[in-house]
């Protein structure tokens, strides 16, 4: 005699979600493809069907990709490169797989304005983004529109949003930079600058921690900036800051303008940390200069694990409140630091100054 053949499993699960979420068993498959729009009220109630029922939606997907979303940054960025294989080893040993993609579009610009990879609609395929790089809040917005699943690195968010709904892992750069300050200033500096532009997040929050730390040691911060590539604006800052104003410690926004920086204290015959103590932040090149750098050491690979295991989290509980990770940096004290030993002009007389005007786009924000 044959056997009848046996109902569908799948099928007859969505059937009992979709009784119980009192839909169509068509709606719960949309729901769970993620191709076709269904307004956000309906899939709540279905994902909540589902859960009642011990039903899994998301693994009906099949697919256990991840994709790593690096936005409007150089491929070989250092730092970007320690978070991808720190995210990547985290999701390895989790039995997922990971996509790498290079995306980049307008840091201006609305929601709606964003045309996002068309990777980004194969749902079934793709299930989760981590989101590294530059990214901005209308992307964020856009993401969350289109129902896809997704971290953000959050020290490099362009743009006006709150951290506490999305989420995140981040650097405590702002703490970082008022604790490199402050050792300065109990070494003896007065007269130390800041380097960075402050247009972009990650070289503001760090004057953030050395304002804090100045002020509340009396003594006026001091910070300029250029629209320039890193090495650049930290070669011109310290040339126009060596043409009219005393400094004893320069603080780079990151290890890439400190390359700047000792160019053109080279080329005007200081000596570092003889006559200008220098500091880096996020500690990426500071091994490979002489004298080696002093910097505060961010986690690059902490950042990527963390970024990928809330991705991985929100998979599995897509109704999830969002959470935020904060993770310590450390200062790293090399030889590129001590004590002041001399005034500025005693330290480097005018002779020695081959510099450029103290005009050239600069930006001084006290």
């Amino acid at each position: 005699m044959r056997e009848a053949p046996r109902p569908d499993k799948k099928q007859t699960t969505y059937l009992e979600v979709a009784r119980l979420a009192k839909v169509s068993p068509a709606t719960v498959t949309r729901v769970v493809s993620g191709r076709t729009a269904v307004s956000p009220e309906i899939v709540a109630r279905v994902r909540r069907a589902a859960k009642t029922l011990g039903v899994d939606l998301q693994r009906k997907k099949g697919s256990s990709i991840v994709a790593f979303f690096l936005s409007n940054r150089d491929v070989l960025h250092p730092f970007q490169a320690r978070i991808l294989l720190g995210a990547e080893a985290y999701c390895a040993s989790q039995g997922w797989e990971m996509l790498f993609l290079s995306f980049r579009y307008p840091l201006v610009g609305a929601y709606g304005e964003i045309h996002l990879p068309q990777i980004l609609n194969q749902s079934d395929l793709l299930r989760g983004i981590i989101l590294s790089g530059t990214n901005t809040a209308a992307l964020l917005h856009t993401l969350k529109k289109r129902g896809i699943v997704f971290a953000v690195s959050g020290n490099n968010v362009v743009g006006d949003w709150q951290p506490a709904e999305w989420d995140v892992v981040s650097s405590d750069d702002v703490a970082g930079a008022y604790e490199v300050t402050a050792d300065l200033i109990s070494q003896g500096h007065r007269a130390i600058w800041y380097i960075g532009d402050l247009q972009l997040p990650w070289f503001a929050r760090c004057a953030e921690g050395y304002r804090r730390a100045m002020t509340e040691a009396g003594l006026e911060p001091l910070i300029k900036g250029v629209l320039a590539p890193d090495r650049e604006l930290g070669y011109l800052a310290v040339k126009s800051i060596l043409a009219q104003d005393p400094v004893t410690a320069v603080f780079a926004g990151n290890d890439q303008v400190a390359v700047g920086v000792y160019r053109a204290l080279g080329e005007a015959g200081i000596s570092i940390p003889g006559d200008i103590s220098v500091l880096g932040f996020n500690d990426t090149t500071g091994e490979n200069l002489y004298p080696r750098l002093t910097s505060v050491r961010e986690f690059p690979e902490g950042l990527g694990q963390h970024l990928a295991e809330l991705v991985l989290r929100r998979i599995a509980a897509p109704d999830a409140d969002p959470q935020q990770i904060l993770l310590p940096t450390q200062v790293v004290r090399r030889e590129s630091s001590g004590p002041p030993s001399a005034t500025r002009d005693e330290a480097f007389p005018a002779r020695q100054r081959r510099i450029l005007p103290a005009s050239v786009g600069l930006i001084h924000a006290p």
